[in-house]
């Protein structure tokens, strides 16, 4: 299942998500994921939670990425739940809501309904092409 959080920038959706992933990591029987560039959240995600920097990884494209979530995934069947802040800088390309399409098509597609997937998305909602607004 797929989740998304947009706003523009400086609407408040990292909180919304920090909120989000702080309340699941109490509440959840398995484990969870947080995904997020520049390592920015490390003193406020609850230490349960696995944070990990896509920096460290050389996460630059959506395929990149795409390949990235289904290794952390793979290797951990325990993960019900995954956060990802700021995707569009994660993929490299701002502006490319359509790649972010074919991206968030091929995550739903891998996690099916064992996995929640969120993303946050900095855009306007009036950008947000009409593919994704059923995630919200």
């Amino acid at each position: 299942m797929i989740k998304l959080i947009v706003g523009s920038k400086g609407s408040g959706k990292t909180k919304i998500l920090i909120d989000r992933v702080n309340e699941t990591a109490r509440t959840t029987n398995g484990s969870v994921v947080c995904i997020e560039k520049d390592m920015k959240l490390n003193f406020e995600i609850v230490p349960s939670v696995r944070l990990i920097d896509v920096e460290e990884y050389k996460v630059d494209s959506y395929d990149v990425f795409y390949g990235f979530i289904s290794g952390v995934l793979a290797g951990n069947y325990d993960i019900k739940d995954v956060f990802v802040d700021g995707i569009l800088r994660i993929g490299g390309a701002v502006k490319d809501l359509e790649g972010l399409c074919r991206l968030v098509k091929k995550v739903d597609e891998l996690v099916k309904d064992e996995v929640t997937v969120t993303f946050t998305v900095s855009t306007d909602l009036a950008n947000l092409p009409e593919d994704l607004k059923k995630y919200l």
